[in-house]
């Protein structure tokens, strides 16, 4: 049948069962949204504050539903707001489709109002990216851009369309997407073989977990795994929840805030087997005193990453579920080492630096431990990034993967909110929070308006410490307390913002009072801002510092 290239667009979405969208309409989207009112009764259109806000809710819908998240912009701004967003999705491997429009295909190259290209600035930044000219050509470009953005490891994908095609018409046949395979080719038996003979040398194998255990949905394997080998867990930013963090095997963060006994168990082990993980600099820290003692076994979908940061003594390239399967498999038959005296060694780490807090006054710490035990560790957590992201990633225990929403490689203050909007829309019966710092959330409080509008019972909680929390604490540490464009008390009232837009407002003050406002919360069934006065001073331990090795940590300001 005769469609428009907009009807065209929305019949390829419907073929991917895509029921949500995230977006903001424009001149040179307005066949696209033309399109959109007459399908409402079969895709859900939300309309965010601002564009970047469409992108991280559709991040978030993504990496909490395990779907695609889709997101909408015009031409020239539009776009160019998407691409924070996109960044995002690409340094995490989310599947996102981003569609922009553009001026007309007579108008492209011209300086014409509103044009810039996209095309060519979002190369760096998504897994590939379109540019439709020909009417013809969209449907196998939208089916091309989702089997892409979800094959292997997954990213975003941009698909820019100019108006006039959008406008043309041409024949459309519905057809059934191809079906997404798990990449198995390279998982082959002398990798297999290589690694057997790695874990049976082992007397003190360490795993280290990363987001592509959960990407994979590796979770029971993962942990028969370790059962198998009997060794101590740790995770990166990203690997969060891929394995029980209520499991006595695991030790939590690795890395630069990563727990004393993660990283001294990384330094000491014979054997470090990465799941789904990349060696950022974050975990690695000084790359030529990581692991020292260690042979490396690496198992990752990306070929790319093997070798990359460090150094690997043998690997699995394929997807992480089913080289676990291989792996479990092969490993039925075979005996492995014992590791007890290992585990003994890794407890009393455990016991002797355990993750600690000063007590006193309204403590953010305290307060990440009382939403977890308020929730009972059921809710989806969204977090900005600073501070308040690695106090939640060290005292919420993630459980359970896609529970832990948060920006890890591009690091993008203001994220929280928009991907909070996209996680409870993609999650209606859980529970949200969005823990934020004041410096992140002042970034994108706009999208308070999109959370009231939809009436999403979101919860911010504001960890104010009146300063840009993690750059104060590099200077007070780092750079001789010269606190330069750090401090930044702008008399914000955030009640008062909160009653503005329309949401519920707390400002707490006391420890005395958490329980009870966060109860508060928790009952409500609309978007609630927790505004809670912690100590300015207040840091996240343990840290790294620049150039050094990740078993020698601050622990604490008096080190």
């Amino acid at each position: 049948m005769q469609l428009t290239g907009a009807e065209i667009l929305i019949e390829c979405l419907l073929e991917q069962q895509v029921d949500t969208i995230f977006g903001y309409p424009g001149g040179a989207v307005l066949n696209i949204y033309d399109a959109l009112a007459k399908y409402s009764d079969r895709i859900t259109h939300y309309l965010p504050s601002h564009e970047q806000g469409a992108a991280h809710a559709a991040d978030g819908y993504a990496r909490s539903t395990g779907k695609v998240g889709v997101c909408v912009a015009t031409s020239g701004p539009g776009a160019c707001n998407l691409v924070t967003g996109i960044a995002t999705a690409y340094m995490d491997s989310v599947p996102l489709i981003a569609i922009t429009g553009n001026v007309p295909l007579s108008l492209l190259g011209k300086d014409s109002f509103q044009e810039v290209d996209i095309f060519g600035i979002t190369m760096p930044i998504t897994k590939h990216n379109f540019m439709v000219k020909n009417v013809e050509e969209l449907a196998a470009t939208v089916r091309k851009a989702f089997f892409i953005a979800q094959d292997g490891r997954p990213g975003p994908v941009l698909i820019d369309i100019p108006k006039d095609v959008t406008a043309q018409k041409a024949e459309y046949v519905r057809e059934t997407p191809k079906p997404i395979g798990r990449h198995t080719k390279n998982i082959t038996p002398e990798a297999i073989e290589n690694a057997i003979r790695m874990l049976k040398k082992s007397e003190r194998p360490l795993v280290y977990v990363g987001g592509g255990a959960v990407q994979a949905d590796a979770g029971a394997e993962l942990q028969e795994f370790v059962r198998i080998i009997n060794a101590p867990v740790v995770s990166s930013l990203m690997g969060l929840g891929a394995y029980p963090g209520t499991d006595p095997y695991f030790c939590g963060l690795i890395g630069m805030h990563g727990t004393k006994t993660s990283n001294l168990s990384a330094s000491k082990c014979d054997l470090l087997i990465a799941v789904g993980a990349r060696f950022s600099d974050r975990v690695v820290s000084n790359p030529k005193r990581f692991a020292p003692n260690a042979s490396i076994l690496h198992i990752d979908i990306d070929p790319a990453e093997i070798n990359k940061n460090i150094k690997t003594h043998g690997y699995i390239i394929g997807d992480v579920k089913i080289a676990l399967q291989k792996l479990l498999e092969a490993m039925a038959d075979e005996e492995f080492r014992d590791t007890s005296e290992w585990l003994q060694q890794v407890n009393e780490w455990r016991e002797t630096y355990p993750l600690t807090y000063n007590g006193g006054g309204l403590q953010p710490q305290y307060i990440v431990e009382r939403i977890y035990a308020l929730t009972d560790g059921e809710a989806l957590i969204t977090t900005e990034v600073g501070q308040n992201q690695i106090w939640s990633a060290q005292y919420y225990k993630f459980s359970k993967p896609r529970t832990f929403i948060s920006s890890g490689g591009l690091g993008t203050m203001g994220f929280g909110l928009g991907a909070a909007i996209g996680t409870q829309i993609g999650n209606p019966d859980k529970r949200v929070i969005n823990i934020a710092g004041d410096g992140s959330f002042r970034m994108n409080c706009n999208e308070l308006a999109t959370a009231v509008e939809y009436e999403l019972p979101i919860i911010i909680v504001i960890l104010n410490n009146r300063a840009l929390g993690m750059v104060k604490q590099w200077q007070d540490l780092f750079y001789d307390r010269r606190f330069s464009q750090s401090i930044v008390d702008r008399q914000t009232d955030f009640v008062k913002l909160a009653e503005a837009y329309g949401a519920v407002g707390f400002n707490l003050t006391r420890k005395e009072d958490v329980d009870e406002v966060l109860t508060q919360a928790l009952a409500a069934r609309q978007p609630v801002v927790i505004n809670c006065e912690i100590n300015p001073d207040e840091k996240v331990f343990p840290i790294i510092p620049p150039g050094g090795a990740i078993d020698d940590p601050i622990m604490g300001v008096n080190q």
